[in-house]
């Protein structure tokens, strides 16, 4: 039995990848007459970032689950709904200890991990005072009021928030895209605005030899028809086209062997088609636009195709597809260059948010241009305050010179000699017989006059 690798942009990512994938099947195929090499049997396939905060918390989490025999056992009888449900989260109780400890260091990593990127977005706002188990809350991948074990409802947690997760980001890729192709129209009549009316015409006329040079290309299968398949079948494949075989294709589609057709499999069949309309040496081709379009045709194909809504195309589903009316006989596939992407008011719209942003940009700037006018003003203000006191100082201490009184200091401090160097006439009075001060308690006897006469 083989389990399916996280992959990328999978709605139901985290439930598939823990679902037991289903035994190859059997297909006697001379692959010598297949063009380029084959996926070689036990070979690693590296599976792309989700894209996904989390993505390495979930991928450890996985690879640990999937070390267990108990949970693999119950994972080959568990369907879709039970996985979504919860209830396959409870059998995490009954897992080794081993796997258990595992888990739960995982989980205490990916909180640190958690907190350490908390911390550093508040010190970016120079917040003080960081309550670190409130932020948490906002991470619905992991229970957050029990930082150190990892439990069921973890499991539970974790799951739907990754399909949940992944089940907008399609959406979220149609609105960047469409923001994209909105500021490329809005960056084109401004520059027009800053032509002269001949530039302005010469331009516009580019624009649109440009577009009519892009829509001009050949004939694009509908995605996941008989005739884009068998198109893939010959060109790609290098195989009869007379010998057209679903299942055999199935095979040979399913990259990794685990008896699915992913959404990069499923993505990659449409390259042929997609080279129709784009090319990157073409200035009139934009590869975010070929994007687009590609994400459109595995879109269309899994609603069409997906029966049970897991993202994943089984052999029983694409066979089934294949038997449909569509498959042979489908409707004609309108690429980007024949749509509407936006309307007037859209762009109008984005227009208008985008002058907001720009102001308030501007504001912005303007308040740090003045702020910085006022440290500037007020370092000059300690600058000239710091040569008038040294000013002050020097004539201090040259005034002190003209007096004779020892220079001062940097501070105003007296500048004393040192020991033993006094000017003379400055010595104190000592004793007769020597310059030493007196030891305390010790009176000094008057000097003897030697001119007394002595009985």
């Amino acid at each position: 039995m083989k389990w399916l690798s996280v992959l990328p942009q999978q709605c139901l990512l985290l439930m598939t990848c823990l679902l037991m994938a289903l035994e190859a099947v059997p297909i006697d195929i001379d692959k010598t007459k297949v063009k380029g090499e084959g996926h070689v049997e036990g070979e690693k396939v590296e599976n792309p970032d989700t894209g996904l905060y989390y993505d390495e918390y979930l991928r450890q989490v996985i690879d640990v689950l999937e070390t267990d025999k108990h949970f693999r056992e119950k994972l080959q009888t568990a369907d879709i709904e039970e996985i979504k449900s919860g209830k396959l989260s409870r059998e995490l109780d009954l897992v080794s200890h081993h796997v258990r400890t595992r888990l739960d260091e995982l989980k205490r990593q990916e909180v640190a991990r958690l907190r350490m990127l908390i911390k550093a977005k508040m010190d970016s706002v120079q917040d003080t005072g960081i309550d670190h188990q409130a932020l948490l809350k906002q991470f619905e991948h992991l229970n957050h009021q029990n930082p150190d074990k990892f439990e069921p409802k973890d499991l539970d947690m974790l799951i739907k928030a990754a399909t949940s997760d992944l089940e907008n980001y399609d959406k979220t890729r149609h609105e960047e895209f469409k923001k994209y192709e909105m500021m490329k129209e809005h960056e084109r009549r401004e520059y027009l605005k800053t032509l002269d009316e001949e530039k302005r015409k010469r331009e516009e006329s580019k624009f649109e030899e440009m577009k009519k040079k892009h829509g001009d290309h050949p004939k694009v299968h509908h995605p996941g028809s008989k005739d884009q398949l068998k198109e893939v079948w010959e060109e790609a494949d290098g195989l009869d086209p007379n010998e057209f075989d679903p299942k055999t294709f199935f095979k040979l589609h399913d990259v990794n062997n685990d008896g699915f057709l992913d959404e990069q499999e499923l993505e990659a069949l449409f390259t042929k088609e997609l080279e129709k309309v784009y090319d990157p040496k073409n200035e009139e081709d934009d590869m975010v636009e070929m994007e687009e379009e590609r994400l459109r045709m595995r879109e269309h194909v899994m609603n069409e195709v997906d029966i049970n809504k897991d993202r994943l195309v089984t052999l029983e589903e694409f066979l089934r597809a294949t038997e449909k009316k569509e498959f042979l006989e489908p409707d004609s596939w309108e690429t980007l260059d024949q749509q509407q992407l936006f309307t007037e008011d859209e762009l109008k719209e984005f227009e208008n948010h985008i002058s907001q942003q720009e102001d308030e940009l501007r504001k912005k700037a303007e308040e740090l241009q003045k702020q910085k006018e006022e440290l500037q003003r007020q370092h000059d203000q300690l600058q000239a305050q710091k040569q008038e006191l040294q000013q002050v100082v020097k004539q201090m201490e040259q005034k002190k010179l003209q007096q004779g009184n020892p220079p001062a200091g940097p501070g105003g401090e007296l500048k004393f000699q040192p020991p033993g160097e006094h000017k003379v006439g400055d010595a104190p009075k000592h004793p007769v017989g020597g310059d030493q001060p007196l030891p305390p308690g010790h009176v000094q006897e008057p000097a003897v006059r030697t001119d007394q006469v002595h009985p």
